[in-house]
């Protein structure tokens, strides 16, 4: 990976971004992303917009979103611990003994999330998983008006950990998911703006809000850019590790290339056209089925003013919702290469059709 991409991943990773509070994050994405477009906008909620060749045709959208999952302040109880409300799929069990950030107006407040010693629990039977009302966190004071000083109900909590390169390709950080599908997609304007070949269509790249709680921000942006075409960019289970059933998730391997979906939300001939140009251009695909829903914003975008035709474009990602995510570098580079690839392969008011 080129450097200024690196460093861009990198800072964009470690950017806190909790879901509904993404501001800070989307400005390091539209910072970097407005040196290869037209132009560039944000929304009411801050759904952010970088358009290349305005006015071309069809219309495509590439989009990620930029939220990661997070806690908030719920209640400080009278010695000034914090007691806290998940937003998104946070794993309390995994969330204990973890040092945390506290974005408040005034400023980031450090803590920790209390761990009991071994030695003081009661260990009848099994252990209990904690729930997310069980987790405490301690900033060092001993009042509630001494925390209220620092912190306020609402505040958004996120986890320490950052980037690290592991060893070969492989990266670790808190939130790959998902800061490599808007890290994708600024880099695929990043090819197209640079590309010796003219393109037709409008493109839209878009890195949108609240995925996390409800894939929120792809609704109202789908809406907005009336898009004719979309591409997806998430993280997807590897499944390349000990104790995951591969009957039952399906065989994902970190190293192995990005995966395409298919069924359900995944235009057919969309993903028969991403299937044709990965192999022209030798990119490696990996693929995955689903039933009733990808669990990503794929699925609210194609069905957004009576269909978009849209597909899911995923990178492998270990250990997924937790603070030590694994990637591979390489499998992320060629994700932008493909969806360049099928942006320049549009032509003039093209149009994508299930075959009756």
């Amino acid at each position: 990976m080129r450097d200024a991409s690196l460093n861009f991943l990198r800072k964009l990773v470690n950017t806190p971004s909790p879901t509904g509070h993404e501001s800070r994050g989307q400005r390091v994405w539209l910072d970097y992303v407005s040196q290869f477009a037209d132009t560039t906008f944000s929304d009411a909620y801050g759904n952010c917009v970088a358009v290349l060749n305005k006015g071309g045709s069809p219309r495509l959208m590439l989009a990620a979103h930029a939220d990661e999952i997070a806690m908030a302040v719920n209640y400080i109880d009278a010695d000034g611990f914090i007691y806290v409300r998940k937003m998104g799929g946070i794993d309390a069990a995994i969330t204990k003994a973890q040092r945390v950030t506290i974005h408040t107006r005034n400023g980031p407040v450090r803590g920790v999330v209390g761990n009991v010693a071994p030695h003081l629990q009661k260990m009848d039977g099994d252990a209990k998983l904690p729930k997310i009302h069980d987790l405490f966190i301690d900033i060092g004071v001993s009042s509630t008006k001494d925390a209220e000083k620092l912190v306020r109900v609402g505040d958004p909590i996120t986890l320490v950990d950052e980037f690290e390169l592991l060893r070969n390709d492989l990266a670790i950080a808190r939130a790959f998911d998902n800061r490599i599908g808007t890290f994708a997609v600024a880099e695929a304007a990043r090819l197209l703006s640079s590309g010796k070949t003219k393109l037709r269509a409008e493109v839209c790249a878009v890195s949108n809000i609240q995925e996390e709680v409800g894939l929120l921000g792809a609704r109202q942006i789908a809406y907005s850019l009336k898009p004719d075409v979309a591409l997806v960019v998430d993280v997807t289970h590897a499944t390349d590790y000990p104790t995951v059933s591969k009957a039952q998730h399906g065989d994902v391997k970190v190293g192995a290339g990005p995966a395409l979906t298919h069924g359900g939300c995944n235009h057919p001939e969309v993903v028969r056209r991403l299937e044709e140009l990965a192999k022209a251009k030798n990119i490696p695909l990996q693929h995955e089925a689903m039933s009733a829903s990808s669990g990503t914003d794929t699925d609210v975008i194609f069905w957004t003013r009576g269909g978009i035709a849209s597909a899911l474009i995923s990178l492998p990602n270990r250990y997924m919702h937790s603070p030590v995510e694994i990637v591979s570098l390489k499998d992320l580079e060629k994700i932008p290469e493909l969806m360049a690839a099928f942006a320049q392969s549009l032509k003039p008011g093209q149009e994508f059709k299930v075959k009756i």
